[in-house]
C-alpha cells in the first residue's frame, strides 16, 4: 500500500495522482491535507513516514511546493529512504540504486503526466541488490548508531 500526503502546495497534484490510482486500482491511503488552505508540510511528511515505519504502508509519496521539505522530514524516520525526483531516469535510479521507498515531488514544477510517469517508473523498477545492498547495509548501520 502507498501512503500519500501533501501540504497545500502539493494538494492539487496529490488529487490528480489519487484519481490515477483509483482508475488503475493502485492501493493507497491519503494522509492529507484535504484542501488548499495553508498548512505545514512536516505534519503530512510525519504522518506518511509513520505509516511506513509502523508497517501500514510499504511505500510513500509526498508532495510540497519544491519536494525538498518533505524529503528532509521523511528522512528523519528510521528505515525511510526518501528522494525528491525530477525525471523518469532519476525515479528509476532512485529505486534501482538506493531502493528509495518514499518518492517526493514538486507541486510547483511537476505536471500530472510527469508525476504519473515518474511514479510508474519508480514502482516498476527493481532494486539491483549486490553492491547496492552493501551500501544500504552501511546506511542501516548509520541509522542504528544515530537514530535512537
Amino acid at each position: 500500500m502507498i501512503a500519500i500526503g501533501a501540504d497545500h502546495g502539493g494538494y492539487k497534484l496529490k488529487e490528480k495522482i489519487k484519481k490515477y490510482f483509483d482508475e488503475n486500482n493502485i492501493d493507497y491511503k491519503d494522509y492529507g491535507t484535504y484542501s488548499e488552505e495553508r498548512t505545514d508540510y512536516p505534519i503530512y511528511a510525519k504522518k506518511v513516514a509513520e505509516a511506513m515505519v509502523s508497517g501500514n504502508a510499504d511505500k510513500g509519496i509526498l508532495i510540497c511546493r519544491s519536494g525538498y521539505g518533505m524529503t528532509v522530514v521523511a528522512n528523519k524516520f528510521k528505515g525511510v529512504r526518501a528522494a525528491s525526483v525530477t525525471s523518469i531516469d532519476y525515479a528509476k535510479a532512485a529505486k534501482a540504486d538506493d531502493d528509495i521507498n518514499l518518492l517526493t515531488l514538486s507541486g510547483d514544477n511537476t505536471s500530472e503526466n510527469e508525476a504519473i510517469e515518474m511514479i510508474n517508473a519508480w514502482l516498476e523498477t527493481d532494486f539491483k541488490g549486490g553492491r547496492y545492498q552493501e551500501r544500504l547495509d552501511m546506511l542501516e548501520k548509520i541509522e542504528n548508531e544515530n537514530m535512537k
